[in-house]
């Protein structure tokens, strides 16, 4: 099967049919172009798509992701981000392995095809032109024959006339000799230009122009190869990343496995656990005995009762619905049904407060007493982890500096260790502050588990909130809310009434204090302002009185003079006790 010999005369055909070959491999490569663009344009779109639905660092959103299920969302984004990744590799290899290979070889087969039917055109010409040959030399020799027999008959003519001399008839009979011998010389130049045109004609069709389609029939094979191997190689590509993109599904899988319902419950009641008790039931109010109507002490009514309410820090109330519930004391109001009270405890938030925030005038307390006792703890947990990371990063500091001054005093050129003993010094006292600081936080965190007492003199002391000068405070708080335009009592001014009674009593259990004796001396190492309520801010090499030593917490109770006394840190001073004190 050869198009030499079977197409010998389809010289057009196959010249356009080579044409549509080359304009099918554009197509393809056309069509490869638009899959890698597709593939670009999905996987920017995967990206976009899992940037867009990640957590915004250091935002109330990160902080929800702390669930399995978020985790694994977060999982699955990731996978979907390596997932896009994979898409971009696709359009990488198949624009590197079959659009710019398959460009190139396009480029080498028009030039092939160019070369072949230029190569079979130039064959025609050349056929052709000997075939014009043959015709031009066949009409010659025609022409010369015709004239031949048209002077042989004239000269018989002229011969056969008796009128005509003879000199006439010789010119007759050599003119008619002339034309033959031109016949004969164009018979001979016609029967050698036929045998050449023969000639050619057969190397044409025979030799020519079967080569000539041989070699266009192979490079037309080579394109049908080379375009199923691009598709081979297109299949390939995407092939490839299939075990990849499988990991990708297959870890969505497994962070889809690893959600567990268990612990995200438990995380909910970690983050909104209040650590209240339930309101205790409601007891019986006898209207029925209006004379001897007695107000039960767990009644809501009873918040202006006489005597000091039983109150305890944290805000439980066990018995009561205070802080939950309010209560119109309005003689003229009818009595709220108990059902409507039950649904508002259930949707109200508790309206809790502490002595220290109340002093603050409502600013968010420093030992996070305005939260409820669970979440309270793990803000002090969490400010603890902070200062001991805080603590760490600066004692890694003081150890660098320490080798760095190590080798100045081996190596004097390098440095002056001199130089480095501000710095130190300064690193230390950063220390011991935070040390001071993680103590009182340390403190707190005790007292909100359990184990140091609530009321105890240590926490008081660290706290620096407790002020017994400043009672007023609380009662302008009070003071400031007014009752209802109708003249009825509220829970909230019940509230604020028991706050101001708690709190005035509580601040004089230190007021009627007596002063303490000094029990020895003390001189300040270091200069210590005492921003917090209940420290004594010391200058260095200052000379104070010590009227109470540590107990063990890394504070001592000095003296300036009689109205100046305070905490500080039992680093900062060197203590001097007196003999008879330490004895007694």
């Amino acid at each position: 099967m050869s198009w030499g010999t079977e197409l010998w005369d389809q010289f057009d055909n196959l010249e356009k049919h080579t044409q549509w070959g080359i304009d099918i491999l554009e197509k393809y490569i056309k069509f490869v172009k638009e899959r890698t663009e597709i593939e670009l344009s999905y996987a920017k779109q995967l990206r976009n798509l899992s940037k867009k639905y990640q957590p915004k660092k250091n935002s109330k959103e990160e902080e929800e992701y702390k669930y399995t299920s978020c985790k694994a969302f977060i999982s699955n984004l990731n996978e979907m981000n390596d997932y896009a990744g994979q898409h971009e590799v696709i359009s990488e290899n198949m624009a590197s392995q079959i659009i710019v290979d398959l460009a190139r070889y396009v480029q080498e087969l028009k030039q092939e095809r160019k070369s072949n039917f230029h190569d079979g055109r130039k064959a025609q010409q050349h056929i052709e032109t000997c075939w014009k040959q043959l015709e031009s030399s066949k009409r010659r020799f025609e022409r010369d024959c015709k004239e031949a027999d048209r002077a042989q008959q004239y000269f018989e003519k002229m011969d056969a006339d008796i009128n005509v001399t003879k000199a006439d008839v010789e010119k007759a009979r050599q003119q008619a000799q002339i034309r033959h011998q031109m016949a004969e010389d164009s018979k001979a130049d016609y029967s050698s230009i036929l045998q050449k045109f023969n000639h050619e004609q057969h190397e044409y069709y025979h030799t020519h122009i079967p080569n000539i389609f041989q070699k266009i029939q192979e490079m037309e094979e080579r394109r049908i190869v080379r375009m199923g191997e691009s598709m081979k190689t297109y299949a390939e590509v995407d092939r490839q990343v299939i075990p990849i993109i499988g990991k990708c599904l297959d870890g969505i899988v497994k962070a889809a496995e690893s959600i567990d319902q268990k612990n995200d419950s438990q995380l909910v009641i970690e983050a909104y656990k209040s650590g209240f008790e339930p309101p205790g039931d409601i007891e019986f109010e006898d209207y029925t005995q209006p004379m001897k109507r007695t107000v039960s002490d767990n009644s809501l009514s009873n918040s202006r009762g006489e005597g000091k309410p039983d109150l305890k820090f944290g805000g439980k109330s066990k018995g009561k619905l205070w802080p939950f519930i309010k209560k119109n004391k309005s003689p003229k109001q009818q009595k709220e049904p108990l059902s409507h009270r039950f649904n508002e405890f259930m949707t109200s938030k508790p309206k809790i407060h502490c002595f220290r925030s109340l002093k603050r005038g409502g600013a968010t307390p420093e030992d996070f007493s305005n939260l409820p006792p669970e979440q309270r703890r793990k803000k002090l947990q969490q400010k603890v982890d902070e200062l001991n990371k805080e603590i760490q990063k600066e004692m890694d500091q003081r150890d660098a500096i320490t080798k760095m001054k190590d080798v100045y005093l081996k190596n004097p050129q390098m440095g002056d260790p001199a130089s480095l003993d501000h710095k130190l010094a300064e690193v230390s006292q950063n220390i011991e502050k935070l040390r001071v600081e993680t103590q009182k936080f340390e403190a707190w965190l005790a007292e909100v588990e359990g184990r140091l007492p609530a009321r105890s003199e240590q926490a008081r002391r660290q706290s620096g909130l407790y002020d017994s000068q400043n009672p007023p405070t609380v009662n302008n708080c009070a003071q400031d809310r007014e009752s209802s335009p109708d003249g009825s009592y509220t829970e909230e001014q019940s509230q604020e009434s028991e706050m101001k009674v708690l709190a005035t009593d509580f601040d004089d259990e230190f007021d009627d204090e007596e002063p303490l004796p000094a029990i020895g001396t003390c001189k300040a190492l270091y200069t210590f302002e005492g921003q917090n309520e209940g420290t004594i801010s010391v200058v260095e090499g200052e000379t104070l009185y010590v009227i109470e030593e540590d107990k063990g917490d890394g504070w001592t109770r000095i003296r300036r003079n009689e109205d100046e006394e305070g905490y500080v840190p039992t680093s900062y001073v060197e203590v001097c006790l007196d003999k008879n004190a330490k004895d007694s």
